[in-house]
């Protein structure tokens, strides 16, 4: 069987349900121009056995040093009998010196193989095919079987959680920095991390984003993300977006292409769709006031007003004239409760000039809004007498 088309018209998650469901053998290739990406997935029988991905070619030897697995001295005496002319691979010859456990091996394996189907398992947009047939020699260091619903159900968990990120990492274009010490504030003693925290530390220097920082240290996006989001949190780092430079989109037919498929997921209700299109938009224009405009519909739409005053306000802080975002603005603001301000925004929405023929049905929300405003005063006035 070789099936293949458009990502936005099935996606890898139901792609991969295909294939566990009729327990296919083959390779799934996904490319993405917009990422300048592509990966592969090898099925065995319905289960994944092997993925690799262009933007992470970090070699497992490597990857086992840093996370303290085996030493310096073991992998280059590994290497060593490698180009003695010992043909195991180098994974195997670790385990038969005694540097590391088979199950430890398998672990790791495993663990990278899950990190390019996450990351996979996110695109929104670019292509797949898949090639039916009986797999190559694989370069994995160790056999692995991993069931394709496991994956699935820890992929929907980590959207879940990248949801809460993106609260304050909203793509991973924005750069980390050291929190500046402020005197007369109360501060900690002593700094109480982990590890993986004291490299991520290590790593900042003030000028590489959260994606060069995780492909500095071998290790996920994710993950990466996820300790930048707790030290931020922590007060010990503080995120800046990059000073604009030449869009990765190119062209505004391009941008406005990215915007509109934002959009028109955001229109059907995939909101998870439509931050995805939204998000990649931002990483390449994130001064565009129509960007920000768009994952203001997409905030309110998820009922975060918050977030969605802060997109809005910025959009119209670029561009005052975006006459659409005072309109949304005082949704978020009525949406906090905040009438008072909503009121002001609304009507400014509405004296802005001459509205298109399409924003009829939105003129008479905004005004039914305003009037209920009016009896929400009238009545709270006469309780209070």
């Amino acid at each position: 069987m070789a099936i293949e088309g458009p990502l936005k018209e099935l996606g890898i998650h139901d792609i991969f349900q295909l294939l566990d469901l009729n327990r296919k053998t083959g390779v799934l290739t996904a490319t993405s121009k917009l990422r300048h990406n592509s990966g592969r997935v090898y099925f065995e029988s319905g289960a994944v056995v092997y993925a690799e991905i262009d933007s992470n070619p970090h070699l497992l030897g490597s990857l086992l040093v840093r996370v303290g697995k085996i030493t310096e001295v073991d992998l280059n005496r590994a290497r060593e009998m490698q180009e003695g002319g010992d043909a195991r691979r180098l994974g195997e010859i670790l385990v038969s010196i005694g540097a590391l456990t088979q199950k430890e091996l398998e672990r790791q394996v495993r663990s990278q193989i899950e990190e390019v189907v996450f990351e996979l398992v996110g695109w929104r947009e670019g292509y797949f095919s898949f090639e039916e047939g009986e797999l190559p020699d694989l370069p994995a260091e160790a056999k692995v079987r991993i069931p394709t619903e496991s994956v699935l159900m820890e992929g929907a968990r980590r959207i879940d959680e990248w949801s809460r990120i993106e609260r304050k990492i909203p793509h991973l274009g924005v750069i980390p920095k050291y929190a500046v010490y402020i005197p007369g504030e109360e501060h900690e003693g002593y700094l109480d991390l982990l590890p993986s925290e004291w490299e991520l530390l290590a790593a900042v220097d003030c000028e590489q984003d959260v994606r060069a920082i995780a492909a500095a240290l071998g290790r996920s996006e994710f993950e990466v993300a996820k300790t930048v989001f707790g030290l931020e949190s922590a007060g010990i780092l503080t995120l800046h977006e990059p000073e604009a430079e030449l869009s990765e989109v190119e062209g505004t037919e391009d941008l406005d292409h990215v915007i509109g498929r934002a959009n028109e997921a955001l229109d059907q209700g995939d909101l998870v769709g439509a931050r995805s299109w939204a998000e990649l938009a931002r990483s390449s224009n994130p001064h565009d006031p129509l960007v920000h405009l768009s994952l203001g519909r997409i905030e309110l739409a998820a009922r975060q007003a918050e977030a969605a005053e802060e997109h809005l306000r910025r959009a119209l802080r670029i561009d005052p004239m975006l006459v659409a975002a005072h309109r949304l603005l005082g949704n978020a603001l009525a949406l906090q409760g905040r009438y008072g301000e909503a009121v002001e925004w609304w009507q400014r929405w509405l004296t802005l000039g001459e509205h298109a023929e399409e924003d009829e049905a939105e003129i008479e929300q905004v005004r039914d809004a305003l009037q209920a405003v009016e009896r929400l005063d009238t009545l709270l006035g006469q309780t209070s007498e």
